[in-house]
Parts: C-alpha cells; sequence; structure tokens
C-alpha cells in the first residue's frame, strides 16, 4: 500500500474568500482534517475553514500543551513543545502509512512563522509532504490601511513583538517599512519602542485583518494598554516613486 500526502493548507488572514482555489479545493475535498489549536478551545484555523470542512471528515485536532505558561526562554518551553510536536507526528504517521493523505489546516501561510514547519521538518524525509502558501495576515492588514506598503527599493523588516524593547527599537530605526506582529501582551513595549524609533505617528494598528470584525486605527488615536491576539501594526515606507 502507497503511503499518504500531508498537504499543509494555508487559509490565508481570515477571509475565506480569500482562499486559493488548491486551498479551497483541498479542504473540501478532505477525508483527514488536523489542527492546531489550544486546549478547550474550537482553533482559529478550524474556524475559518468550517464553511467548507465536510460533515464526514475525521478531525485530528493537536492541542498546545503550553502557549503563555511557561516563559519562551526557559529550555522547558522547547523541550515541552519539541516533544508535543513528536506526538502529534506519531498520530499522523499512522494514518499516513496506512495510505491515507490529510489536509493539515494553517493561519496564514504555512512557511511564515506556523506551526506547520515543525510538523513539516519532521514528516518531510519520510512521506510527500505538500505545501500550499495563502495570503498572509500582513499582506491583510497593510491592504486594510488602503496604502502600499512599500515603494522603490524600501526595506520592509517584519518584528515579532516578542522580541526585548531594545531590540525591537533597533530594528525599527534601521528599516523604511515595517510590519510588527504577535503584539497582544506586548502592545505597551511595541508602543514605547516605536516612539523611541520616532515611527509612532506613522503608525497604524489593524485588529482582526479581513475578518468581519476588522478594525483600522492611526496608533496615535488608539486609546488603552490591551489589543486581542489578532493585532498587527504597520509602517509605511516613503521611497522612491516616479
Amino acid at each position: 500500500m502507497s503511503i499518504g500526502t500531508v498537504y499543509g493548507v494555508g487559509l490565508g488572514s481570515g477571509d475565506v474568500d480569500l482562499l486559493s482555489v488548491r486551498a479551497d479545493r483541498l479542504v473540501r475535498n478532505a477525508k483527514i482534517i488536523a489542527y492546531f489549536r489550544k486546549a478547550g478551545k474550537k482553533g482559529q484555523a478550524r474556524r475559518l475553514a468550517d464553511p467548507l470542512i465536510p460533515a464526514d471528515a475525521l478531525e485530528i485536532p493537536m492541542e498546545y500543551p503550553v502557549t503563555t505558561e511557561i516563559p519562551l526562554d526557559d529550555p522547558r518551553y522547547n523541550e515541552v513543545l519539541s516533544q508535543f510536536y513528536e506526538d502529534s507526528c506519531a498520530i499522523l504517521r499512522t494514518h499516513l502509512d496506512a495510505g491515507h493523505d490529510i489536509v493539515v489546516l494553517c493561519e496564514g501561510d504555512p512557511f511564515f512563522y506556523g506551526s506547520f514547519m515543525h510538523l513539516h521538518s519532521r514528516l518531510m524525509a519520510d512521506y510527500n509532504v505538500e505545501v500550499v502558501p495563502a495570503i498572509t495576515g500582513m499582506s491583510g492588514a497593510w491592504t486594510a490601511t488602503n496604502q502600499p506598503i512599500t515603494w522603490g527599493d524600501d526595506i520592509l523588516t517584519v518584528l515579532m513583538g516578542t522580541l526585548d524593547q531594545d531590540t525591537l527599537t533597533a530594528r525599527m530605526k534601521s528599516t523604511d517599512a515595517l510590519v510588527v506582529m504577535k503584539i497582544g501582551t506586548n502592545f505597551p513595549k511595541v508602543r514605547q519602542a516605536l516612539r523611541d524609533a520616532n515611527l509612532y505617528d506613522r503608525a497604524w494598528m489593524v485588529q482582526y485583518a479581513t475578518m468581519p470584525d476588522q478594525k483600522v486605527t492611526k496608533l496615535s488615536e488608539f486609546e488603552g494598554d490591551k489589543v486581542p491576539y489578532f493585532t498587527i501594526i504597520v509602517v509605511h515606507g516613503q521611497g522612491r516613486r516616479p
């Protein structure tokens, strides 16, 4: 019996209408669907794909053992997550070895800061793993501002809000255009870094980009210290143009 194939399917930024034709087809015809989620939650990827998933599809939820309970710089964090990905792959292997294909639902693009990458690196030597790219959340965010993110020779930098404030500030100072992701509880730190880099007045904040409750705000006009997880900050480049 031939072994199955793993499809890492990018679901894009949040609007199901923005899925690629191939992604739509794979999800609609899937016999086995796998996805990551927090314990006790439905999972964002599962929620996004809900209108497309066949009623008789076998679902394999992969529940993170930790999210923010252990600091990122604690050695236990990598140890726990590494074992989690190994265990998840072991479950997928049983179906693949039986000749079944698996569609893994991925928020955004599978190769852009996504959990699927950890499955890909563990499975690719033994199985056929195909990746279906997608529109990223940051693309949806800068499009929501109705302004180009880069012009001419602008350098675009993508930063994670989890970085320390000094690193954030230094990187912000050295770029022309900017995207900051994974903000959430890091918002006060990110906002101060933008001030220190003299980018605060040029920054836009997009919450739930491309989703029904999308909200676009000039950062300087936002009041409060808390933002939802699905928040992205962009600073547009001002480079060369005809």
